[in-house]
């Protein structure tokens, strides 16, 4: 039962309205935006900005604002938003929203209905009696404090008595700037009358301030430690020459001139429109570069070249360095988490760029055009794997590409990766065989280096002994194995070769479903290449060697507990000299040997479960390989 379907539209938009909170905290809100974008139910500009960020608090704040305005811009639209979000895909990856649904079909939603609404704002002529009680109660301080100060100076005066006594003279205190703003309050300070002509400005760790008319005549404008400076040269002078953009770099009440400028409250130097570069000239008019220099030397002036560009051009360039600024921002968001470094020492780390993940390795890692980042299907360089995400725009490795919620870039600062030099002269640099970067550099079974042939279809190699069919007889020869009507060739050759996962993969689709009865009477002849497949899995999950070589010869007193003990490598013998006659005798032999594991180590926990998760593992592959229909279903 949809509880859609019984629930009236003002439920639900009051059930949103108590619930944008608890729904913007999910931890990858990627796949949950995806859904509203499908839906058209997010702005395409809001969308690519929230998927941009990188913090987990900015991230939660944009997902909100979503939320915000899908409420207060499209609330016919609340319906569609919780049909959207009930379906199962995303009710299964977000335990938040398998909660709301549940909350709807047993009513306890129906608790937020009895909530309080929200307080209304006092009346005009309310807010004008208590502003009248405000001021006539400040009109009363300040009038007590003069009669003090009155008081006070009266006593002080010397009557005519006190010509002998020698007089003090009050030291004069400084005027001193008094704020007029309450505690804890942060308006636009160049709002007001005190700042029309000048502005406090910073920029780095160095104060100055901002002469409005002389910014816009385009000479010298920032007075700082009694020195004049051009915009660019004040730049410098904080040692923020590096950002090259003074309208950024240089803020006020930590907001950039850029802002002011856009708004209307300070003028950039004017340029006439043309094709010429013109130059400028910042000349200083200040009294006291005056006084100092008698005349203007070439010294004193510095000039910039400055180009009037076309509208469309100058809205390129705003968006451009507004997006600078949103980087530097998520830059210094980045810096102020709490980061365990140890979470990035393996070799190999995981990586994401929105739904498109894979894993890095460190050592191949050498910049933007090295294949270090591997996939299921192939291996990638950082712009090649950025680009396998068609959901974002404008993208870079470097700030998309995401380690642990961290960016490639700030491992790269914190020399967790490494750029390596034009001259460096390890294997990935100077590789004279590039085409073998395509592929793994150990063997995918033994995880060892070696001779290695490599697949032209997938990112694995392979030893000649690890894989099956062996490959030992190389360069050139073919084996063919029928599966029903399908005849599957697995060709070895210097020119081309696919190894079994491929060909497997490649034809699974095609096999019947069967009962699992079905199966183990069948002849191995013509399931041999599922039964290969079936033990390159279990070589590759036994990492330590447990089960593959022969017990009896390194375990003691095995033979006395086991009366009939076999390995992998005794059914891979087996298998190759065709000694099976049907796949349930293939099937048998496997499953002895992790039922003598679970008897021999009765005693042995640890040693114990590692044999049941070995059959367990095994079930499951071979499940999936034949395509076994369960009898339940039947």
């Amino acid at each position: 039962m949809d509880p859609l379907d019984f629930l009236t539209d003002e439920q639900l938009s009051g059930f949103f309205h108590y619930k944008k909170t608890e729904i913007s905290c999910m931890e990858e809100p990627q796949t949950f935006l995806n859904q509203l974008r499908d839906h058209n139910l997010v702005q395409e500009d809001l969308y690519q900005k929230v998927m941009r960020m990188k913090s987990k608090e900015r991230r939660q704040e944009g997902v909100y604002q979503i939320l915000d305005q899908l409420e207060k811009k499209r609330k016919h639209c609340i319906k569609v938003f919780w049909s959207c979000v009930f379906q199962d895909h995303i009710l299964q990856k977000y335990p938040v929203l398998r909660l709301l649904r549940n909350s709807l079909m047993d009513g306890s939603f129906r608790f937020y209905e009895q909530l309080p609404d929200a307080p209304e704002e006092p009346n005009k002529n309310e807010k004008e009696s208590v502003q009248k009680e405000e001021k006539t109660g400040k009109e009363m301080k300040t009038e007590l404090k003069r009669k003090k100060s009155t008081e006070k100076t009266k006593e002080e005066e010397p009557g005519p008595s006190s010509c002998s006594t020698p007089q003090q003279k009050k030291t004069e205190k400084k005027p001193k700037f008094s704020s007029p703003l309450k505690k804890g309050e942060k308006p636009d300070v160049w709002t007001w009358g005190l700042f029309k002509t000048q502005l406090l400005v910073t920029c780095g760790n160095k104060k100055g301030t901002l002469y409005k008319d002389k910014l816009a005549r385009g000479e010298k404008c920032i007075l700082s430690e009694k020195c004049w400076f051009t915009p660019g040269d004040f730049e410098k002078f904080a040692g923020k020459e590096s950002s090259k953009n003074w309208k950024l770099s240089i803020r006020c009440q930590n907001t950039p001139l850029l802002k002011l400028i856009e708004i209307g409250h300070l003028k950039a130097p004017r340029a006439k429109r043309s094709c010429v570069r013109e130059k400028v000239q910042f000349t200083d008019t200040s009294p006291e570069s005056s006084s100092s220099s008698g005349s203007s030397s070439p010294q004193s002036t510095s000039s910039v070249e400055l180009v009037e560009l076309s509208d469309d051009d100058q809205d390129e360039q705003r968006k451009k360095e507004i997006r600078v600024q949103e980087e530097e921002e998520e830059e210094e968001d980045e810096e102020s988490e709490p980061v365990v470094l140890s979470t990035f020492e393996a070799p190999s780390l995981p990586v994401s760029c929105g739904s498109f993940s894979g894993v890095l390795y460190k050592s191949r890692f050498t910049g933007a055009r090295s294949k270090s980042i591997r996939t299921e299907e192939r291996w990638f360089n950082p712009e090649e794997f950025v680009n396998q995400e068609s959901t974002l725009t404008d993208v870079h490795w470097r700030k998309d590409i995401l380690c642990h919620g961290k960016t490639l870039h700030f491992l790269v600062k914190k020399k967790i990766l490494f750029f390596h030099s034009l001259l460096c002269p390890c294997d990935h640099c100077h590789n004279k065989e590039p085409v073998s970067l395509n592929n793994d550099d150990i063997c995918f079974i033994c995880n060892s280096e070696g001779d290695l042939v490599c697949c032209d279809e997938c990112p694995r190699a392979f030893h000649d002994n690890c894989h099956l069919p062996n490959l030992q007889n190389a360069p050139s020869f073919m084996i063919k194995d029928v599966y029903y009507t399908v005849c599957v060739c697995v060709c070895v050759c210097r020119d081309k070769w696919t190894c079994t996962y491929c060909v497997l993969k490649a034809y699974q689709g095609l096999w019947l479903p069967m009962t699992q009865k079905e199966v183990l009477n069948r002849p191995l002849s013509g399931n041999i290449m599922r039964c290969e497949y079936l033990l390159l899995c279990l070589y590759k999950e036994d990492q330590l060697r447990v089960f593959t070589g022969d017990p009896t010869a390194t375990v003691e007193g095995y033979s006395r507990v086991i009366s009939k003990p076999m390995w992998l490598d005794r059914v891979k013998t087996k298998l190759q000299n065709k000694e099976y006659k049907t796949v349930g005798e293939f099937v048998n032999d496997v499953k002895l040997i992790f039922q003598n594991c679970s008897k021999f180590n009765m005693h042995n926990e640890e040693f114990g479960r590692m044999g049941s998760r070995m059959s367990e593992i095994f079930e499951q592959y071979f499940q999936k390989v034949f395509n076994i229909i369960l009898t339940s279903l039947l």
